[in-house]
């Protein structure tokens, strides 16, 4: 457990900075109702709470140090993970500028499948990309594909877009960066690569269960396909070797870290350099120029703006010392109930804050706790409609058609994965040992 600074808990710097994080807090789950992006509260509370501890220390005439020295292991820790997500989403961008994401769509609406083969096949890719791309693109993608098959077929979009979000946020937990959650954890020394891929089995079988449940409301049939008017659609040139290069990165991150221990982010920044000087090779060879700089500006700023700001604001909570009563939460119902109920808290607030705070809190804990709340963090937004990034991005994308109602009528298959997921975990890790 870290050794606590100090406690400001009681003072008019720590209430206001606790008031300030609420406030904006609310700001961001409401953004829909705001209009505004929640990068810019979250980025806002992230840096005003900083400026607040200052003026406070300078008041009373404290020594800076302590402070320094926090804000400077805050940002190596945000820039560890911020770096890693930047070179992953510009392969993502650079993959969709070619086509790759294109031509997947249209082989499988082209197929004829039937629409519980669509169903499957939809949830089975979400699974196996998500633990390479990140949740939130896998979904958007894979949304995108169930409004191409049949845009007016809802009990088949609704039951396929919850298989595709349960589908995205299982596969993700059990990648060190399938999702921010195992990110985090993973970069926060909780865990080695090989100890998260120990979830394996809790990840796949309890998304199995919740997809299962869900086949049985997909009607039969299939959807009408047009050949003739349909144009095929193929990747372009250059993008299978992105595919590979985005492999190697990762392939070259991992390993980096596991013999070197450099950061993450460093074996992700020379792949991007990798993808850069690919990129100048094609232009001379096909006079054709992908230019990767461009595809940086498609980026997802806001995602990682938000990031940095809810990463900043938590790092405040626990200078100031808030984040010690997680650690008594923890003491006083037990870690095994604490880390399922934060599946259950990551549903309503945001994952990313949650695990946040937890890691900051750093309750003294195992691997195999620590899996546990990977795992819980990371499946449990499924939840909720509006509970993982995932699920976000496919209600902003079938608008009216997944919705926070349809999502709650089949909410009990996705309770009933979770509860799965988590019986797989406790076989394994505590009565089995096998971890």
């Amino acid at each position: 457990m870290h050794e606590m600074i100090h406690d400001f808990t009681h003072t008019w710097v720590g209430i206001a900075v606790l008031l300030v994080f609420v406030i904006g807090y609310v700001m961001i789950a409401a953004e829909e109702k705001f209009h505004m992006n929640k990068a810019k509260p979250a980025l806002f509370i992230g840096t005003f709470s900083f400026m607040l501890i200052g003026i406070y220390f300078a008041i009373e005439g404290l020594n800076p140090g302590p402070l320094h020295h926090e804000m400077k292991n805050l940002i190596e820790e945000i820039a560890e993970i911020f770096f890693f997500l930047f070179v992953a989403m510009t392969y993502i961008e650079t993959l969709i500028e070619r086509g790759v994401f294109e031509a997947l769509r249209f082989r499988l609406v082209s197929r004829g499948y039937s629409y519980k083969k669509l169903f499957w096949i939809t949830g089975i890719l979400a699974f196996w990309i998500s633990p390479v791309a990140d949740n939130l693109t896998t979904a958007l993608i894979l949304s995108t594909v169930l409004l191409t098959i049949d845009k007016n077929k809802p009990e088949f979009l609704v039951p396929g877009a919850i298989n595709i979000v349960v589908a995205a946020n299982a596969g993700g937990a059990w990648s060190p960066f399938g999702d921010i959650t195992t990110l985090m954890a993973w970069t926060a020394g909780k865990g080695e690569f090989k100890d998260f891929l120990m979830l394996f089995p809790a990840s796949l079988i309890g998304w199995l269960v919740t997809a299962f449940l869900l086949s049985l409301f997909v009607p039969k049939g299939e959807p009408h396909f047009d050949v003739y008017t349909t144009p095929k659609v193929s990747i372009k040139k250059g993008g299978k070797v992105v595919i590979s290069l985005g492999i190697l990165t990762i392939t070259i991150a991992v390993l980096g870290h596991i013999f070197f221990h450099f950061p993450a982010m460093w074996g992700m920044m020379f792949g991007l350099s990798l993808l850069q000087l690919y990129s100048f090779y094609h232009k001379i060879k096909h006079k054709e120029h992908f230019n990767v700089f461009v595809n940086m500006a498609k980026v997802e700023n806001d995602t990682l703006l938000f990031f940095f700001g809810i990463l900043s604001a938590v790092g405040a909570l626990y200078f100031l010392g808030w984040l010690f009563y997680i650690t008594k939460l923890y003491e006083h119902i037990g870690s095994t109930w604490a880390n399922v109920g934060v599946g259950f808290i990551s549903a309503i607030i945001d994952n990313v804050p949650v695990m946040a705070a937890i890691l900051k809190a750093n309750p003294p804990m195992g691997i195999d706790q620590w899996m546990l709340v990977t795992l819980t963090a990371g499946i449990g937004g499924s939840l909720i409609s509006f509970g993982s990034a995932a699920g976000v991005g496919v209600m902003g994308r079938m608008k009216g058609i997944y919705t926070f109602g349809s999502h709650m009528k089949f909410a009990w298959t996705v309770l009933a994965g979770y509860i799965v997921s988590c019986l797989i975990w406790y076989v394994q890790f505590e009565i089995m040992g096998i971890y």
